[in-house]
Order: C-alpha cells, then sequence, then structure tokens
C-alpha cells in the first residue's frame, strides 16, 4: 500500500472512532463513515467491506498506541509499583474519559459476538492480566509486593476496571470512586514498611 493509501486508510479510522464513540456500534452503518469521511461509497470500499472491519481496526489502533504510551513512559529506574500505579492511572484517565470513548462501541460489539473465537476483548483481557501477573511476581521478587496468587490478584484487578468501565457508561462514577478502588488493589499487595 503507497504513503497516499495508508494516510487515506488513517484518515477513515479517524473519523470512523469518532462516529463509533457519539453512535455505539450497532446504529453505525457504512453511509454514516461515508458522510463523517466526505468520501465517496465506492472510495470507502476500497479500504473496509463492513463496520465491523473498520470497528476492529479502531480498535487494534488503539491498543497499539496505548502499548507505545504504557510501555514508553516506562524507565530501567521504576519499579514494579511504579509500573503498577502508571498502568492504574493510565486506566483511571480511560475510565473518566465523559467523551472520546469507545466503551459502548467495544461492549456493543462483543454482546453481538461474544462467540466469536478470535474475540478480542477477552483477548485484551487476557493479556492484561498476564502483564499485571508479571509485574507482581516481579514486586513479589523485589520485596515490594506481598501476595499469595499472583494470577489470581492480577484477574481480580482487571475485573474491578471492567467493572468501572461499565459503571462508567451505566451509573456512572466519580475521581473519588475510581481512586478509592484503585487505592484498595494498591493496599492488597504492597507491603506495610514499619
Amino acid at each position: 500500500m503507497g504513503e497516499k493509501s495508508v494516510q487515506k486508510k488513517q484518515y477513515i479510522l479517524e473519523k470512523a472512532r469518532d462516529v463509533f464513540m457519539e453512535k455505539g456500534f450497532k446504529s453505525v452503518t457504512m453511509k454514516d463513515i461515508v458522510e463523517a469521511c466526505e468520501i465517496s461509497r465506492g472510495g470507502l470500499y476500497l479500504y473496509f467491506g463492513s463496520t465491523e472491519e473498520i470497528l476492529l481496526e479502531v480498535l487494534k489502533a488503539d491498543a497499539d498506541e496505548d502499548d507505545d504510551v504504557f510501555t514508553n513512559r516506562i524507565t530501567e529506574d521504576d519499579t514494579a509499583a511504579d509500573i503498577l500505579t502508571l498502568f492504574l492511572k493510565e486506566q483511571k484517565k480511560e475510565l473518566l474519559r465523559k467523551k472520546n470513548s469507545l466503551t459502548v462501541a467495544i461492549y456493543e460489539y462483543f454482546f453481538i459476538h461474544k462467540a466469536d473465537k478470535n474475540n478480542m476483548l477477552r483477548k485484551q483481557f487476557d493479556s492484561g492480566v498476564k502483564v499485571i501477573e508479571k509485574l507482581i511476581g516481579a514486586g513479589i521478587a523485589s520485596g515490594e509486593f506481598y501476595c499469595e496468587n499472583p494470577k489470581g490478584a492480577a484477574s481480580n484487578i482487571m475485573y474491578v476496571l471492567e467493572g468501572l468501565k461499565i459503571n462508567s457508561q451505566t451509573m456512572g462514577i466519580t475521581e473519588e470512586m475510581v481512586d478509592e478502588q484503585l487505592l484498595y488493589i494498591m493496599e492488597g499487595l504492597i507491603i506495610d514498611i514499619e
């Protein structure tokens, strides 16, 4: 794909992202994306065959960007507690974002496709568990953390974060509510130095 095609595809994904944030997934049509991009229907179909394909590309691009932001902020001097705190701060930003969130679109898509073997949401969840489990293991090895079941603790942290995402879109959450849950997570791991 030439540079111009790559730029056009990126442009379509950026505009489609805005449409998905505004309307969710179920209500979005190819026509909505054509109108947002101000291109022809044929121009859109050169790059994507469906709204599903577009959403999955948007989610993949977001995941890659999130990974880059997270890993680029980690230095050699950071401890496991520093890295876990950074991860949780990034999650907090996402949870408190009132706009520019794809959460509704993501859940609508995955409620429709829950039997999909290649469930990206499941893979993302499992990947998060593995990263957190490794961080907890490193924290145990360095004496920062105490945890008898790192995998269970990592899964629990991911379930708490997923629950907070759902609450943020349904009942609403405050910064204090998020801070309370994140503090509870950290207090469960950090060894009391006294």
